[in-house]
């Protein structure tokens, strides 16, 4: 299966994540931090279905990307949950962002 499966969705996952923090709460950096992360997410898989369509097996940059966003997503947001205990959202995005199979790339 190619990582584009999951990285797309993934992404509009952590975009939707962001803009609902905004609407909710007002928090700017919540969309600051979606909009970033969820905007990286899908350019990673959009340069991943380019690669594909183009007959490569994937890019290097966008793994490096999605690995790198995987990573950062998992460590912030489980010392968030660590620290407020609510699964809502730093729960949830720590629990997929370490299910990603982009971990298994490193």
């Amino acid at each position: 299966m190619d990582d584009f499966y999951v990285t797309i969705p993934y992404g509009l996952v952590v975009l939707g994540g962001g803009v609902a923090g905004y609407v909710k709460r007002g928090s700017v950096a919540s969309l600051a931090a979606g909009a970033g992360f969820g905007g990286a997410l899908l350019l990673a898989g959009a340069l991943s279905i380019w690669a594909f369509t183009g007959g490569h097996s994937s890019s290097l940059f966008a793994t490096v990307l999605q690995t790198v966003c995987a990573a950062a997503l998992t460590i912030v947001m489980t010392i968030r949950y660590m620290k407020t205990r609510k699964v809502v959202p730093a729960g949830i995005i720590a629990t997929i962002s370490r299910r990603s199979p982009f971990w298994r790339k490193c």
